[in-house]
């Protein structure tokens, strides 16, 4: 299989922005709620940091360590993404959909964080 250019973009911002939704987004805490609790404390600048403290042990510790990764979970995110295009082609919609979310993102994270 060869990929254009632009699918390799397309897939590299899908990536991007899935791992992200994992992470990060509020929608999807209630997936890794049973594995992270997540506060906010100001450091000693004033600015508000975003702490994440692993519960329990075992595999529920592992998997937490896991969800709180943005480098792990981003690494299985782009094969699951890769994947699903190879096995289920017409998939390709939805990564364009987290292409245009992920290149938002980070134009959006770019205009006011500069």
């Amino acid at each position: 299989m060869e990929f254009s250019w632009f699918q390799f973009f397309v897939f590299i911002l899908a990536s991007f922005r899935f791992t992200h939704l994992i992470v990060f987004d509020e929608i999807t805490s209630i997936i890794r709620d049973p594995f992270v609790k997540v506060t906010y404390e100001p450091d000693d600048s004033g600015q508000v940091v975003r702490k994440i403290h692993i519960i329990g042990t075992g595999w529920r510790h592992t998997v937490g360590i896991f969800l709180s990764c943005h480098w792990c979970v981003g690494i299985w995110s782009s094969a699951l993404l890769f994947f699903l295009y190879l096995w289920f082609p017409a998939s390709y919609p939805l990564h364009l959909v987290l292409a245009i979310a992920g290149a938002a993102a980070f134009i959006e994270s770019k205009l006011y964080f500069g």
